[in-house]
């Protein structure tokens, strides 16, 4: 069965699983209104895959099977699977009203970086972690999985190393193992779509030391293991007026507090295991194909900003002022340059064994740092030329009231053909996408997601080869040693 219908999916998600949303444990995410909603969006994917607009993008038939697979399990091993998982993983986003959809990308990325660091480990050390690997990612593949990734140790005190940590749970680490398997407890933060995925790929963090052997360990685990607590961030609201939220109200990703109380990990699905020189080129390796596509993912959004301050300048009646212009200006080398970074850092990859294709890791990571160290100026932008009835405009209610709504039309109405419903309607765009609790969660996301801005920046340094432009300073300037 590699391919799953969106009602198989979903049907996928009845398995028992504990989850807490606001205090209460969830029974059958399925029936929670909440999770609905991230259910319902996370099955874009699956819907795409029987679109015939989009099948050819979504699925690929399967080198070795020669049957349909989604796209995203495909191995990348040139430039080309490259771009073309990058234009599906924008056009999900388009679907998704500039939310990423998240159940597969993520989880095929650690795939990737598991591929890499476990041929590097078998050649290097003698372990058979390859075939594990493999066997797991035929596994996720042919059964069309939905997949989620916890890497983000809850870290405790930050300036410790995890061994040396007050409680030494801080980050997951391995407490027993048996002939069954290896006993893990601790827990990670940030962990997307979580709710509603059918596994938990889990990765190290960070680098670290000999002392740190027992954090230093990588497995997966299905959602509904003996000992997972799933508890979800408690952001937005069920089923809000699509009206007054056109994205929050109908696309909405989850995120957990995972908690490992003494999960039993079987030995076939552990994949590191007190390598400890691997823990840190593990979480590298993951980290550069999941920035990979977060530009991808980006893309949408920074059409969108673009798109909302032309519409909501022509509707204000401000096409033609010259500070809107310049701002528009702004914004469209702000999405193109995002967009251009992106396709070069595909076109620029590097082959590593075995045999698969990274983006390009200084363009990926200069790419990531120009959309986060600009997006909050972009949202200012956009904020600017909408105007202040983004946040204090009246409600689609109000609109709809017969007692009142005829007021809303008339005095919300902008420029001569722009009708006050339409424009109230732009309105409620920016005011979701900018200012509501969407937009808020969009603005950290910018900051933090994928790896916070500083460490692109040291990202971004480390990768650069400053040796040559020394030397071409100095020869330039004729100084010979």
């Amino acid at each position: 069965m590699p391919l799953r219908t969106p009602e198989q999916y979903r049907d996928s998600l009845k398995d028992g699983r504990t989850v807490y949303y606001k205090g209460e444990r969830v029974p059958d995410v399925t029936e929670n209104p909440v999770i609905q909603v991230a259910i319902e969006h996370a099955s874009i994917d699956y819907r795409m895959a029987e679109d015939p607009a989009w099948k050819d993008l979504a699925t690929v038939t399967d080198e070795n099977a020669g049957q349909r697979i989604s796209r995203y399990y495909q191995l990348p091993r040139n430039s080309d699977d490259l771009l073309k998982r990058s234009a599906l993983i924008e056009q999900a986003t388009r679907l998704g009203r500039t939310l990423v959809v998240l159940i597969k990308e993520i989880g095929t990325d650690a795939l990737f970086a598991l591929h890499i660091l476990a041929h590097q480990m078998d050649g290097k050390l003698g372990t058979k972690y390859l075939e594990r690997v493999r066997r797991y990612h035929a596994y996720c593949r042919d059964n069309d999985l939905a997949l989620a990734v916890a890497q983000t140790d809850v870290k405790g005190d930050r300036s410790l190393a995890p061994s040396e940590q007050p409680d030494p749970d801080a980050y997951v680490h391995i407490v027993g193992e048996s002939a069954d398997g290896i006993t893990v407890r601790g827990a990670k933060v940030h962990t997307s779509v979580s709710t509603n995925a059918n596994e938990i790929i889990v990765l190290p963090t960070r680098a670290l030391g000999e002392r740190d052997r027992d954090y230093a360990v990588s497995f997966a685990v299905p959602a509904n293991a003996r000992g997972l607590k799933l508890i979800a961030a408690p952001y937005g609201a069920a089923r809000m007026d699509v009206f007054d939220h056109p994205i929050s109200g109908q696309h909405r990703m989850m995120e957990t507090l995972t908690v490992f109380d003494d999960v039993l990990v079987p030995w076939d699905r552990v994949f590191l295991k007190g390598e400890w020189q691997y823990a840190g080129p593990l979480a590298l390796t993951f980290v550069e194909f999941h920035r990979f596509t977060a530009i991808s993912y980006k893309l949408p959004l920074v059409d969108l900003l673009v798109g909302c301050a032309r519409l909501m300048a022509e509707y204000n009646g401000l096409e033609r002022v010259s500070h809107v212009r310049d701002k528009m200006i702004h914004l469209i080398g702000y999405g193109e340059t995002l967009r251009a970074l992106t396709h070069m850092a595909a076109l620029q990859c590097k082959m590593m064994e075995p045999g698969i294709a990274v983006p390009n890791q200084m363009l990926v990571n200069i790419a990531k740092h120009h959309f986060a160290s600009h997006y909050h100026q972009a949202v200012q932008w956009v904020q600017d030329i909408s105007g202040g009835l983004v946040v204090t405009g009246p409600s689609g209610r109000d609109l709809k009231n017969p007692e009142i709504g005829g007021y809303v039309k008339k005095y919300l109405a902008g420029k001569k053909g722009v009708s006050g419903d339409k424009r109230l309607q732009a309105f409620k765009m920016v005011r979701d996408l900018t200012a509501s609790d969407f937009g808020g969660y969009q603005e950290v996301l910018a900051v933090h997601a994928e790896g916070s801005i500083e460490a692109e920046k040291l990202a971004i340094f480390r990768s650069y080869d400053s040796k040559s432009a020394y030397e071409y300073a100095k020869w330039v300037a004729g100084i010979q040693d």
